[in-house]
């Protein structure tokens, strides 16, 4: 790719900007950026390491012991190397490490850095913002707006005034790095993912460069998701209570009484049938009713006394 996006103040592209020829003519030199980051990662390191050497180390100055008849090994100061407390040999001492690299071949490390950049679609040229203050939640906001290019980290913002409103709005996010224009070495380029230049930054590296407009696009914030309860949660929340139903008060239910009136609305109660009786039933209140009279018993069954009784009334 050989143009670069160029942002509005909302993040969301609106133009291309062709490279200079500088940027456009030069060659990814990949020999020549290792080079410099070596170097540039050395230059950085602070060299203030520090031993002491038995010449400076307080002390031993006297012989511990006379040189001979003791039989101990023969010995000239108690802050010797081999002795507890003693100096340090071959230890570090203040350095610096940095090492020279022409000034051509950091050049051309730096734009062959800014060209990879550009080649892969991971740098951008932000317009002039109109913030009037420090707004973390607009900087994240137009991080969100950018184009895929730039949704990665580590990203590398270079701005002309670090302690401005845009360098102040972009430093607290996670995975954002605000460096100033001045200090942007080429191992920068390289340890971030994404770079995000202002546009008068831009134009002091490369040069000016005339700017396509295209449509510009927004994206859309994703949806907001319901929280699904988990297993557990559902487990402990109580079951919903039924509603009980409303009691009636006193003067509505005796109202309601005196309207529905039983001796109105109350139908007139039916007789009942008589019951069928079944015919073993009948037929014994057939026998008790129409009993017959007694059968007169047979001469043989009476008793003496019923016979004296039965021909006293004959003879009468």
């Amino acid at each position: 790719m050989s143009e670069l996006r160029v942002l509005n103040d909302e993040g969301v592209t609106i133009g291309t900007a062709a490279l200079s020829e500088t940027l456009a003519a030069q060659p990814i030199k990949t020999h020549l950026i290792h080079e410099t980051v070596v170097a540039e990662l050395a230059a950085r390191r602070a060299g203030t390491h520090s031993t002491k050497t038995r010449s400076d180390v307080r002390g031993g100055g006297a012989k511990p012991w006379r040189q001979k008849g003791t039989g101990r090994a023969r010995a000239g100061s108690s802050r010797s190397p081999i002795w507890a407390g003693g100096g340090i040999v071959f230890g570090p001492h203040p350095r610096d490490y940095g090492g020279k690299v022409n000034r051509k071949i950091r050049r051309q490390a730096f734009h062959s850095a800014l060209r990879a950049h550009a080649e892969r679609g991971s740098a951008a040229v932000m317009e002039p913002v109109e913030w009037d203050a420090p707004s973390t939640k607009s900087a994240v906001a137009y991080l969100f707006q950018a184009p895929d290019g730039l949704q990665v980290r580590p990203i590398l913002l270079v701005t002309a005034d670090p302690d401005g409103v845009v360098g102040r709005s972009f430093r607290n996010i996670e995975g954002v790095r605000v460096v100033a224009a001045g200090d942007v070495q080429t191992v920068d380029l390289m340890q971030a993912r994404a770079i995000l230049v202002e546009k008068a930054v831009w134009e002091g590296w490369a040069g000016e460069s005339a700017i396509e407009s295209v449509t510009a696009k927004k994206r859309r914030a994703p949806a907001k998701k319901k929280a699904t309860p988990s297993a557990d949660e559902a487990d402990e929340k109580p079951a919903a209570k039924k509603k009980a139903p409303a009691k009636k008060s006193t003067a509505k239910k005796a109202a309601s009484t005196k309207d529905d009136d039983p001796a109105d609305d109350k139908p007139a109660a039916k007789k009942k049938a008589p019951a069928k009786k079944s015919p073993t039933k009948k037929a014994a209140s057939t026998t008790d009713d129409d009993e017959p009279a007694a059968k007169k018993k047979s001469p043989a069954e009476k008793s003496t006394a019923e016979r004296d009784d039965d021909a006293k009334d004959g003879d009468s």
